[in-house]
């Protein structure tokens, strides 16, 4: 009897398992999404995806994610990749390390400073900044280089205990935020 109950336990364990694993990775890749949505809502007042502005030379340039926060505009060029991530200031390239792949990428920075360049363009009165926002799942094990930042520390960085005086900001920001919008050549 007891081998009996053995073999069916034996049986059932393997998918029930795997049916577990399933619902794990199905559940870390929702939550993940969803950390993404609860910070920009945390930090932003008003958020625009897919902007594209007029670029210096006459062309145009595409933002991912234009945030109007309480400490001005924020820029955010996202990048979402697993595994060790080797990238500095002064690389040409990153490279992506993960357990079954290698990859590179060209450097983020040299097209945020457009992106920022771009905006400041039409919105001098404002502070813009911009990051490269990595989601859950990147590692730099050689340190991070400037303007690189994962979803925990733009929580940090952007935002606002006191939103009563958050808000009061924000009501300053938001001409030049229209202005922004009327400049706009459209969305991606």
């Amino acid at each position: 009897m007891a081998d009996v109950l053995n073999s069916v336990n034996a049986t059932w364990l393997l998918p029930v398992l795997l049916l577990l694993l399933v619902v794990w990775l199905v559940y870390r890749r929702r939550v993940g999404g969803d950390h993404l949505q609860r910070v920009l809502r945390e930090i932003a007042y008003a958020r625009i995806e897919g902007l594209v502005v007029p670029g210096a030379d006459d062309g145009e340039i595409q933002i991912d994610y234009l945030l109007l926060t309480s400490q001005g505009l924020l820029i955010l060029h996202i990048k979402d990749v697993q595994g060790v991530v080797f990238g500095s200031d002064k690389m040409q390239d990153w490279t992506v390390i993960s357990k079954d792949r290698r990859f590179t990428f060209s450097n983020p920075q040299p097209a945020l400073y457009d992106r920022i360049a771009a905006v400041r363009q039409i919105v001098r009165q404002v502070p813009v900044e911009g990051r490269v926002l990595f989601l859950d799942g990147a590692e730099f094990t050689k340190g991070i280089p400037s303007m690189v930042c994962s979803l925990d520390e733009l929580l940090e960085q952007f935002g606002e205990k006191d939103k009563a005086a958050a808000q009061r900001k924000v009501e300053a920001f938001k001409p030049h935020w229209e202005l922004l919008q009327k400049n706009a050549l459209g969305e991606a």
